[in-house]
């Protein structure tokens, strides 16, 4: 059975459309461009109980998934988290995973639907928890599916702090900071918006929480406005604004979620490689969209330059201020004055590449070391 949050049994919130990526959660209570201006200026709390949580726990929890993620981890401290990837061979996205550390274990939450490239010569794609199971071999670890158990809400907004005082959950301001709560964590997280945390809360007491955050002040909000925001961030969602293709650095997630450095991980070759001596064939573009015509693209559909595809679209939201929006991957060659249309058939519309969303041209350190070889 599909995923159905029961705070959609609560009076006021419209759930995500059938299909849609947030489906089985609120989409808005209403008026979502209000809890977009809400999300900036006060406070809102968002049901993100769809997302799935796995626990890793045992005595060489950090030492095994430092060999099998993206992320460097052997000292990730108790009272800290990160953002990491599963890559497969060839260093394109499997998975993105948001981690904490709290009371001997690291959570892993990440989307719904999270697969991962099998390690075996069968390949094929496998749940997550499927992979990381495979991968454990003789290590000391144990990983459990606590999806069951635990869902995740979003507090959202300057004020968030205020509000989770009132709960009485307290973090340091530092990103990613984690503290342990009552059958769970909270997660400072550096996006989207200004002031983001996640709680990890007793799925039996969602409501319970949702209630006295909302009693404390904070606006329920849905999945649209955590969308609209987590765009004019840049930040990617998996399956929206990858494809089969996607490798860390096109999408922003190379230091935050895949570390260059460190080797013993599938797909690192590809991650040094790019990083070292050459560039991505692809960046992610903040796309303004004419809406005059009110339509707008579709995930998927292309983005073109004259008659040549640029690019593919994927998420697309509409923004209470800056209209409607997208994430895009176009070719590096593209540049911001460039007149775009993206979309197909009877959905194609103007589009603008925002020029503070093209990424600099950051230095190729391997690059630069042969070129002083050479004199």
């Amino acid at each position: 059975m599909p995923y159905r949050s029961p705070l959609l049994d609560l009076p006021g919130p419209i759930a995500a459309p059938d299909g849609h990526p947030e489906e089985g959660v609120p989409w808005h209570w209403g008026d979502p461009f209000a809890e977009q201006r809400t999300a900036t200026r006060g406070a809102v709390v968002i049901d993100r109980s769809h997302r799935e949580i796995l626990a890793v726990t045992g005595e060489e929890r950090l030492s095994w998934l430092h060999l099998v993620i993206s992320q460097h981890v052997t000292g990730l401290a108790e009272g800290t988290g990160t953002e990491a990837l599963v890559l497969d061979s060839h260093g394109r996205v499997d998975t993105h995973m948001v981690v904490a550390h709290a009371d001997g274990t690291v959570w892993l939450d990440s989307d719904p639907g999270a697969v991962a490239t099998s390690a075996f010569p069968s390949g094929g794609k496998q749940t997550l928890r499927d992979y990381l199971e495979a991968m454990k071999f003789w290590s000391k670890v144990d990983i459990r599916d606590v999806g069951e158990e635990l869902a995740l809400l979003t507090v959202l907004g300057p004020d968030a702090d205020r509000v989770l005082a009132s709960v009485g959950v307290t973090l340091d301001a530092e990103p990613y900071t984690v503290v342990a709560i009552p059958g769970g964590f909270a997660r400072r997280m550096p996006w989207p918006g200004r002031n983001s945390v996640d709680l990890a809360v007793p799925r039996a007491e969602l409501a319970d929480w949702w209630r006295r955050l909302t009693d404390a002040g904070a606006r329920p909000a849905g999945s649209w406005a955590f969308d609209a925001l987590r765009v004019e961030s840049l930040r990617p969602r998996l399956g929206l604004d990858t494809d089969e293709r996607t490798i860390p650095h096109e999408v922003n997630w190379v230091d935050s979620a895949a570390h260059v450095a460190k080797g013993c991980y599938r797909g690192q070759e590809t991650v040094a490689k790019v990083h070292n001596v050459g560039r991505p064939p692809r960046y992610m573009a903040l796309l303004h969209l004419d809406g005059s015509p009110e339509i707008t693209p579709e995930t998927g559909d292309p983005v073109m330059l004259g008659e040549r595809t640029i690019g593919r679209v994927g998420s697309v939201v509409q923004h209470h201020e800056l209209g409607p929006i997208a994430l895009a991957l176009v070719k590096r060659s593209t540049q911001p004055g460039a007149e775009l249309l993206a979309g197909a058939e009877d959905r194609v519309v103007q589009a603008a590449i925002d020029p503070d969303s093209v990424p600099g041209e950051a230095p190729a350190p391997g690059r630069e070391a042969a070129q002083r070889l050479r004199g």
